[in-house]
């Protein structure tokens, strides 16, 4: 071991640090909070470094789509009903800043129990070993009767369900995505795989008019990506379908010649899934626009973007008067 001698540092060459490029400079750093600010002033306090920089640059593309009439789509996993931002996806209806809605076919189970009743989410841990997860027989009659029916009358999935909310007109439609969305004339298209919702274990389920509607309803929401150009894709949690049903949609209008290469992709989860990274974020952004993830709950996060989205917009707006 005597033969190896530690290296000499004598003749390391150094070179002064204002000529070392660095990638945090204090202007970029975020303010104090100051008790009694509105909403616009605590985006602009943020950080502009990672996901400080992120937030508001999405902010601000959602902002000059919406400003310009682009499209926006959200898809969703049915989690997002779950922690309670119907009201808040809702707004964004209303406000025409949304134009269109994916969900997976667990969406359209929570959405209908809420205007049904009030509640939904069951305690799969308690249910589960007396072989009654998913189970309750209103929900498995209406939605399985409401795609029969829609089938019948050539509409979507999505469509399907929200025309018959609205024809039942339960106590609690006014917090419905499905029964808005019909009555605002928004598609809402509902991308399904057989088996993993609970109402395809009940007795009146039809597979044939399931498939009949979802696969319209993917041509619908394949029509919606054809006009993302200039506009911005959101996936609110959900980790495998809608990922990949956006994937497929926009190779599909680029192989029918649609142009769509400049537009902005927004991932938003609890973590970072290879899925929404790849298909959302990096892969439909290759030739132009740019791609996002923003980590946390939704509960917390998207609250915080569409209040973000709404000061902004607000304060744009107050600058043309």
């Amino acid at each position: 071991m005597t033969n190896f001698k530690p290296i000499s540092l004598d003749k390391v060459k150094s070179y002064p640090l204002k000529d070392r490029v660095s990638k945090v400079e204090i202007e970029d750093f975020g303010e104090a909070w100051k008790p009694g600010g509105s909403m616009s002033e605590w985006l602009n306090s943020l950080p502009n470094i990672l996901a400080g920089g992120e937030f508001r640059n999405i902010t601000e593309d959602i902002v000059r789509a919406a400003s310009s009439d682009k499209t926006i789509i959200l898809a969703m996993g049915a989690h997002a009903i779950k922690v309670g931002l119907n009201p808040v996806i809702l707004d964004l209806l209303n406000r025409k800043i949304l134009r269109g809605l994916a969900m997976n076919g667990a969406g359209i189970i929570h959405d209908t129990e809420l205007a049904m009743t009030g509640f939904t989410s069951e305690n799969v841990d308690e249910v589960l070993g007396k072989g009654k997860f998913g189970m309750t027989e209103e929900t498995g009659r209406f939605l399985n009767e409401a795609i029969s029916e829609g089938a019948k009358q050539g509409l979507g999935l999505g469509r399907s369900v929200g025309a018959m909310l609205v024809k039942e007109n339960f106590p609690y439609n006014r917090y419905s995505l499905l029964t808005n969305a019909y009555e605002q004339d928004i598609p809402v298209t509902v991308h399904v795989a057989i088996g993993t919702d609970v109402i395809h274990s009940h007795p009146n389920v039809d597979g044939e008019s399931i498939g009949r509607t979802s696969h319209l309803d993917f041509r619908i929401f394949a029509r919606l990506v054809s006009q993302l150009e200039g506009g911005v894709f959101i996936n609110l949690g959900s980790a495998v379908i809608l990922p990949e049903v956006f994937l497929k949609a926009l190779s599909l209008v680029r192989n029918l010649g649609h142009t769509v290469r400049n537009f902005s992709t927004l991932n938003m989860d609890f973590i970072r899934h290879y899925r929404p990274m790849t298909n959302v974020v990096h892969r439909p952004t290759l030739e132009g626009g740019k791609g996002y993830c923003l980590v946390g709950h939704h509960e917390i996060m998207f609250p915080l973007l569409a209040a973000s989205v709404i000061e902004t917009l607000n304060e744009k707006n107050k600058g043309k008067e």
